[in-house]
This record gives C-alpha cells, sequence and structure tokens, in this order.
C-alpha cells in the first residue's frame, strides 16, 4: 500500500503529461499486487476500486492535448536589456 500510495502522489505531482501518466499506471498496478496479497475479500475490494481509479486516471491523462507551441512561447518572460 504504501508504494501505491507514494505512486498517486508522485502521479499528482507530475508536471509532465507522460510522467503522470506511467506514475498513475504503476499505481494501478501497486493496488492489483495489494489486492492480490489480501486474502479477505472485504478488505480487497478498496484495493480494487483504487487500482481502477488510477487506471481511470492515467487514461485522463493521456488524454490531455499538450499545450502548444505558441502558448508555451507566450507564457516566456520578454527578454531584458542589459543595463
Amino acid at each position: 500500500m504504501p508504494r501505491a500510495e507514494a505512486e498517486e502522489l508522485k502521479a499528482r505531482s507530475a508536471k509532465d503529461q507522460r510522467a503522470c501518466e506511467l506514475a498513475w499506471r504503476e499505481a494501478a498496478r501497486q493496488w492489483d499486487r495489494a489486492a492480490e496479497r489480501e486474502p479477505d475479500a472485504k478488505r480487497r475490494q478498496p484495493y480494487e476500486q483504487r487500482a481502477a481509479a488510477a487506471r481511470a486516471s492515467a487514461a485522463e491523462a493521456r488524454s490531455h492535448e499538450p499545450e502548444s507551441v505558441a502558448d508555451l512561447v507566450a507564457k516566456l518572460k520578454p527578454p531584458t536589456r542589459p543595463n
């Protein structure tokens, strides 16, 4: 569980789309592993739900369009002249 939670945190703080998607997929894999190791079906269910939610978040992260170059250039500060 701590590994899955760490991957979720990593996904939330990822700066680029690909890193975010990969972290969500890894979180889903870790939740699946936790569910496989859990013998009690009642306790296994939340792990499976979180794995499904992580996979959905990965798909959502992938579907976002990257920013266009024009938008990125607009965010840049204009060059300053030396004194």
